[in-house]
């Protein structure tokens, strides 16, 4: 994922590398939570579930073996791409030890987040709101 430009000066400047050490040397290619491999087309039910063609079974989110889905949530399977980012466990974009990176996929990264997330969400329609209401009355 690209940093947007406004963080851009809290990254090293190694950073693509340190990134890629991260993924792929000491993760080795795989999401440290749950076990995704980086560019692969993976089978995922919307529980977390997905199919690990290499030992040839279904893992859950915390990569542990996962019991395999029953007619109507196959149903609901749908196809990813897994790319793994470098993310900062502590949410601090200027905190670049080793200890506080992990390679995570999208949903993990996601996952870890959501707290994030939720309170940009948050302020957005607080935002929304009180421009609707300074220029067009009130939100709809």
């Amino acid at each position: 994922m690209p940093i947007r430009a406004e963080f851009r000066s809290l990254y090293p400047p190694h950073w693509r590398s340190l990134s890629a050490a991260v993924r792929f040397g000491r993760a080795g290619g795989r999401c440290e939570r749950c076990g995704r491999p980086h560019g692969t087309t993976l089978r995922c039910l919307p529980d977390g579930r997905w199919f690990d063609e290499r030992s040839g079974t279904w893992r859950d989110g915390r990569n542990r073996p996962a019991r395999w889905p029953d007619l109507i949530e196959a149903a609901r399977m749908r196809t990813t791409r897994a790319v793994l980012a470098a993310a900062h466990l502590n949410h601090d974009p200027s905190d670049n030890r080793l200890r506080n990176l992990h390679a995570l996929c999208q949903r993990c990264h996601l996952l870890h987040d959501r707290t994030h997330h939720r309170a940009q969400r948050w302020k957005t329609l607080r935002r929304r709101w009180a421009m609707g209401d300074l220029f067009l009355g009130p939100y709809a």
